[in-house]
């Protein structure tokens, strides 16, 4: 990243505290004791310039609150750069683009309020999936990583909320900027800067296996164990999952059991699961069997036994997070009925699936799962991935 040209700094928000210190040291001649204090008081204290290094933050242009059972859910709304494009009359070429990212309160069992941020990895999506609000945008492009910690500055120094749990299940497929998400996951753990705990972000993905594939490599190496890893699966039979989330038409439910089935264990860490359930479309009897039997090789598999013995391996490996569906802007579902949801539970108790309800919040002000995404840009003309997860 080239020095600012007016002010002869670094823009370290996309980097690390040692990328930052050797950009300052090779392109400015700045030394270590003078480059790596100004990186911890720029992510510890919200300064925005301080001696070699600044950050060029996007503008916060809105923000919405919704008051839930458990605090204030809070969405907030960051302008970015349009699409970069040689020609100007590129219908996007000087059109503003948006992130949109969300604090969402939580209480604890021991009383403690916190906040989860759920963090936008691109503007827009290609993956199409058909309840999703996002999806009706298509991709516009995908987001820097300075522009994706830019999100969580904002959270933490201008809405003065800093999150105990980050979550990239925003607007976009992670996979899709692989690169860049792990860049910025770098730099959100950074001890230096953001000091995330690793066990604490999840990456969600839709189910594309060319990703999952390098993902798995990436946690494998020293620093990376406990990136927690999330699937959206929404349904548990190739039929239906292909007509809502054309992602299975590529890579199907066998695909993903499969490398879910050995996927590495770090520390106890589970993998979730998710599941948006939407009337007449998933939620029947039939369908939770079929959940039973897709999770079934995650929970048997034995990665890390220290007596050898399966029958004495007890953790659970795999927790079905059940979403009701918050439909999206002429959606052609209503939301589920509180019964229909306790009704799914049951049975998916019944078939010995580990199971957890995500509470609704954010919903009114589409901010919740699934409705986050720009009505005024949808369906405009989309541009070529900037970064894609090659295998």
């Amino acid at each position: 990243m080239p020095p600012d040209a007016h002010t002869h700094q670094i823009d370290c928000l996309g980097l690390t505290s040692e990328e930052a210190v050797a950009a300052a040291r090779d392109r400015l001649g700045v030394a270590v004791n003078t480059s790596l204090p100004a990186y911890r008081r720029i992510f510890r204290e919200g300064v925005r310039s301080v001696g070699p290094l600044h950050v060029n933050m996007p503008e916060v242009v809105r923000t919405l609150r919704e008051p839930s059972n458990e605090g204030e859910v809070i969405k907030f709304v960051c302008r970015v750069a349009p699409v970069a494009s040689p020609d100007p009359e590129h219908p996007l070429a000087s059109a503003p683009l948006e992130t949109e990212s969300v604090l969402i309160p939580m209480i604890g069992s021991a009383g403690r309020q916190t906040y989860t941020l759920c963090l936008s990895s691109q503007v827009g999506c290609a993956m199409g999936c058909t309840f999703c609000e996002t999806a009706q945008m298509g991709l516009i492009r995908s987001l820097t990583p300075a522009e994706i910690v830019a999100q969580w500055y904002a959270a933490t120094h201008e809405i003065g909320i800093r999150p105990s749990n980050i979550v990239f299940m925003g607007m976009g497929e992670p996979m899709d900027n692989y690169d860049n998400v792990m860049q910025a996951v770098a730099v959100l753990k950074d001890h230096n800067g953001a000091g995330a705990a690793l066990s604490r972000i999840t990456i969600s993905t839709v189910g594309r296996v060319d990703g999952l594939r390098k993902m798995r490599e990436q946690i494998t190496k020293p620093g990376w164990h406990r990136l927690n890893l999330a699937l959206s699966l929404n349904s548990p039979n190739d039929a239906d999952r292909s007509a809502i989330m054309p992602i299975n038409r590529k890579w199907s439910l066998r695909d993903l059991q499969q490398e879910l089935a050995t996927w590495p264990r770090y520390g106890g860490n589970k993998l979730c699961i998710e599941y948006v359930l939407i009337p007449g479309v998933n939620d029947s009897r039939a369908h939770a069997t079929q959940i039973a039997d897709f999770m079934r090789p995650l929970v048997q598999q034995v990665l890390q036994n220290p007596t050898g013995d399966p029958e004495k391996d007890t953790r659970i490996r795999a927790v079905l997070n059940l979403i009701p569906y918050n439909p999206r802007r002429n959606s052609p579902w209503p939301a589920p009925t509180e019964e229909s949801v306790q009704q799914f539970m049951d049975w998916l108790i019944e078939e010995h699936v580990f199971v957890k309800r995500r509470r609704t919040k954010g919903r009114r002000m589409m901010g919740a799962c699934g409705q986050l995404g720009n009505e005024g840009i949808r369906r405009r003309q989309v541009v070529p991935l900037t970064q894609s997860a090659k295998p």
